[in-house]
């Protein structure tokens, strides 16, 4: 398959895939943060396949049931189940085990009551079990959805695992795992633009939010293409999503794929407000 690495901060160009993960070496693992079972293929699908590709062991992790995606009444009492069934077809069509699935299953609609270590009922949230997950598998890179203006499930996907992931790395919980940091994190969009604080903060246009672009060739957009239609119950659902996928071309007929990098635990910068002080004090 044929990848392209883009960082439109530095207008570097590269067929290095540490562009987007910086550092990338031997036994690196990817998680994909998946608020439904489908949002991973047609946000992050091209990573998926260029992680593969470039050596990594790839996961899905799919926060939400899915009993909210049916089309019919007649639908509805089975939906789950064959949702299942193509998560399991879908994912293998990528080259993603059905034993690199771990399902959360939250409600849809109601995964922002799961945030944390534990819920208001004195239940488990999200968070022990994400934590074993990521320390259990020795999880290298993340990649989490778009907070911004998309779904609420994907705001909740993003507040869980931006959040829990560093604390993988944490000397705490230990009774959880083994503590293994997580060297790098991206957010990925299934629809929605990102939230434009990247781009104002690092001085880039607003319209040019992601800060990384990984480019593919058109057998790329085919296989990811293959691969959704394992979701025959979602046709209805996602057929605008699937449609709007040919707005994704390049001028020279490649695709591209959008993410901002970012840091989930970033350090306040004290020099400015120290410099500031040495000049008007």
């Amino acid at each position: 398959m044929k990848f392209t690495y883009c960082n439109t901060d530095t207008r570097a160009v590269s067929k290095d895939i540490g562009v987007l993960f910086p550092g990338f070496g031997k036994d690196e693992v990817l998680a994909v943060m998946s608020p439904h079972d489908d949002d991973a293929i047609l946000g992050a699908g091209y990573a998926m396949l260029a992680a593969q590709e470039a050596g990594a062991e790839v996961y899905v992790v799919i926060f939400c049931r899915g009993d909210a995606g049916y089309s019919t009444v007649e639908e509805k009492a089975a939906i789950e189940e064959v949702r299942t069934r193509e998560t399991f077809d879908c994912y293998a069509r990528l080259g993603v085990p059905a034993n690199h699935i771990l399902r959360m299953n939250f409600p849809d609609f109601s995964a922002y009551g799961h945030i944390g270590w534990e819920k208001a009922d004195g239940k488990p949230g999200d968070m022990p079990r994400m934590l074993r997950f990521l320390r259990e598998k020795k999880v290298t890179r993340v990649m989490i959805p778009n907070h911004y203006h998309e779904h609420i499930d994907h705001l909740a996907t993003y507040m869980m695992a931006s959040f829990d992931v560093p604390q993988a790395g944490d000397a705490a919980l230990v009774d959880h795992g083994t503590p293994h940091a997580v060297r790098s994190t991206l957010q990925y969009s299934v629809w929605a633009d990102f939230d434009p604080e990247d781009a104002m903060v690092r001085g880039r246009n607003s319209a040019l939010r992601a800060n990384r672009i990984l480019v593919a060739s058109p057998a790329v957009e085919e296989h990811i293409d293959d691969a959704i239609r394992a979701y025959v119950s979602q046709e209805k659902i996602i057929e605008d999503l699937v449609a709007t996928r040919r707005e994704r071309q390049t001028a020279g007929g490649a695709f591209v794929e959008p993410y901002i990098a970012f840091d989930c635990r970033p350090k306040i910068n004290l020099k400015p407000y120290i410099d500031w002080v040495n000049k008007y004090l």
